[in-house]
């Protein structure tokens, strides 16, 4: 995510204006893009500041202590099991497995066909 500009680069921008009313030659002073300068023109008239807005915490579709407490409960539930429990979406529980770093464990295949098949290549050398 991109980082906002600094505060005190705002302040010099919105100085700028109060002296003169000229936006794009303060957008190429400063090197800021035009929208941005009237974003922050609009914003200091709107609320009082040119800070940059921030979100308090970042929004999460799923509790992650619920979702742990459910996959150990139920560890051989498939994904859209997963899903249709919690009432969202394939990828949105995959993503939030990948995030906590749970994966799903598989066993090694122990069938007659891949046991013969690995015996063959063995012997081919």
């Amino acid at each position: 995510m991109a980082k906002p500009y600094s505060i005190d680069l705002r302040r010099r921008v919105i100085e700028y204006l109060k002296k003169t009313q000229d936006k794009k030659k303060a957008s190429e002073l400063f090197q800021v893009g035009i929208a941005t300068v009237y974003r922050w023109a609009a914003r200091l008239v709107e609320k009082g500041h040119v800070e940059p807005l921030r979100r308090d915490r970042a929004y999460k579709k799923i509790d992650d202590e619920k979702l742990i407490a459910y996959v150990k409960e139920h560890p051989d539930h498939f994904l859209s099991e997963i899903a249709a429990h919690f009432g969202l979406t394939l990828q949105a529980i995959f993503y939030a497995l990948k995030r906590l770093k749970i994966t799903r464990k598989k066993r090694p295949r122990c069938t007659k066909k891949e046991t013969k098949r690995l015996e063959q290549n063995l012997y081919k050398k």
